[in-house]
């Protein structure tokens, strides 16, 4: 039977073992080396200026807020976002609500090396995430100090907290280039009608909200309205939070996830996601470099059309 990434987890700490052992192993090593050039890589058209971003991007929500002091943690935390980058890179989505998520990027991106070429493929995203324009403007610059970056690619209101404020805000740094492009973002259902109505009534560049396999309400409104208003759509809690892996991979994929190069419940679940028309990007955080090999690829091969969608959604329905 295979096991699951937290029963082969439990195995390593009880059998003395470390990840990062594991990860020495030349047959691992090999199996990360993800070409980047490779043409079957999937990316999306950000709408408002036809840039294009791969679709699997990397958050750091709860999975980067460490201890900055632990010299081991942090050198796990940098080999994620290296490896990451090496892969090719694209959105890093962070927020000052994630502790020190935001520094730990930032010593991440300083010890590769600001000058490096990896850095040509991040696109960085994090969030303004208080009340007040005073305190929203102090807020996203020291955001940008602690990516050590002069512009960031992406501003967001998290939460859509005094958006009325921070959109002016965004829109003038904007302007004066210390922005590249403005959106706003929720985690929770219960924001969605005021998020229809921003979406409605502002100019955005990104929108950000919750869409997986079990929460699917966005496909109602949001997804399409997205789409019809030119904006780029961001996917958060893309496995929710852990909890599609509780729920389904003690089951086996089915024989046919082969059809759309589904190798893991991982890749089950991010196809599905960057599959839909109106999706940009998808962010799954992870802070082992196995789990990022697996998001990673779910960005390659064969994606479901719409039938197979249906099928995929059959399966798990079944379970």
């Amino acid at each position: 039977m295979p096991i699951s990434r937290r029963q082969f987890l439990q195995y390593l700490a009880i059998s003395g073992t470390s990840l990062s052992s594991v990860l020495n192993t030349a047959g691992v090593q090999a199996a990360l080396a993800i070409d980047p050039s490779d043409l079957s890589r999937h990316y999306r058209v950000i709408p408002s200026s036809g840039e294009k971003i791969p679709a699997i991007g990397l958050g750091s929500w709860l999975t980067f807020a460490i201890d900055v002091d632990d010299e081991q943690e942090l050198d796990k935390r940098i080999a994620i976002l290296e490896e990451f980058l090496t892969s090719g890179g694209g959105m890093i989505d962070s927020s000052p609500m994630y502790g020190v998520a935001q520094e730990v990027i930032g010593k991440g991106l300083k010890r590769i090396g600001l000058d490096s070429d990896l850095h040509k493929d991040l696109f960085s995203a994090t969030k303004v995430w208080t009340t007040g324009d005073r305190q929203g403007f102090i807020q996203m610059e020291e955001s940008r100090a602690l990516w050590g970056l002069s512009c960031l690619d992406l501003m967001q209101v998290h939460n859509l907290l005094d958006w009325e404020t921070h959109l002016p805000t965004l829109h003038t740094m904007k302007q004066q280039g210390t922005i590249r492009y403005v959106g706003v973002t929720t985690s929770h259902g219960r924001r969605h009608d005021e998020l229809e109505h921003i979406l409605r009534t502002q100019e955005l560049d990104f929108v950000q909200f919750t869409y997986n396999m079990v929460d699917r309400e966005a496909e109602q409104k949001l997804l399409p309205l997205a789409q019809d208003r030119g904006v780029a759509v961001i996917i958060n809690r893309p496995f929710q939070r852990g909890g599609l892996f509780d729920r389904f991979e003690r089951h086996p994929l089915p024989e046919w996830a082969s059809e759309i190069d589904c190798r893991n419940w991982a890749q089950f679940f991010l196809k599905f996601i960057i599959s839909h028309p109106s999706v940009t990007c998808a962010i799954p955080a992870t802070s082992q470099l196995v789990h990022l090999k697996e998001n990673i690829e779910a960005g390659y091969g064969l994606l479901p059309d719409e039938a197979m969608r249906k099928r995929m959604l059959g399966y798990i329905s079944s379970l």
